[in-house]
């Protein structure tokens, strides 16, 4: 069976080329209770310790490439993302299907900024876009907010 190629289109919000691995939350995702726990113990990978996230609570987070609608939770949702990205322990990428909150903008530009770890970030790819992707699928994306889902 050959493999299929679907491409969406959003808005590159932090900018990057980059390929790897999906991880998706179909539900609003807690940057907090996601990340906090691996944080905390200084973990190289994080894992999701999101409890009421059942679609990623257990999977590894860092490295990887995070589908998601948007976050939610506490204001510290941003220097959290940035702290992940300080310890090397942030996602590759985080695609969103609607539009990024500014918590999560906060954050990922305190990555870029402050420590010098992008993570790439696209966003208002739709809900399309979310029902479509898989975990594990292999994803590219591309300096101009182009994204596309690898289906084998």
């Amino acid at each position: 069976m050959a493999e299929k190629i679907r491409e969406f289109k959003g808005r590159a919000v932090m900018p990057g080329k980059v390929s790897g691995e999906a991880v998706v939350s179909r539900q609003g995702f807690n940057t907090l209770a996601s990340f906090q726990k691996g944080a905390m113990s200084n973990k190289k990978i994080i894992k999701c310790g999101d409890q009421n996230n059942a679609d990623v609570y257990g999977k590894a987070l860092s490295g990887k490439v995070l589908c998601l609608p948007k976050t939610i939770g506490s204001t510290t949702g941003g220097m959290v993302l940035q702290t992940a990205a300080s310890m090397g322990a942030a996602p590759l990428a985080m695609l969103f299907s609607e539009k990024i909150d500014s918590l999560a903008a906060a954050g990922v530009i305190l990555a870029d900024v402050w420590n010098g770890n992008r993570i790439v970030t696209v966003d208002s790819l739709g809900a399309e876009f979310l029902a479509f992707v898989q975990h594990d699928q292999k994803i590219d994306i591309f300096d101009d907010g182009r994204v596309l889902v690898h289906q084998s």
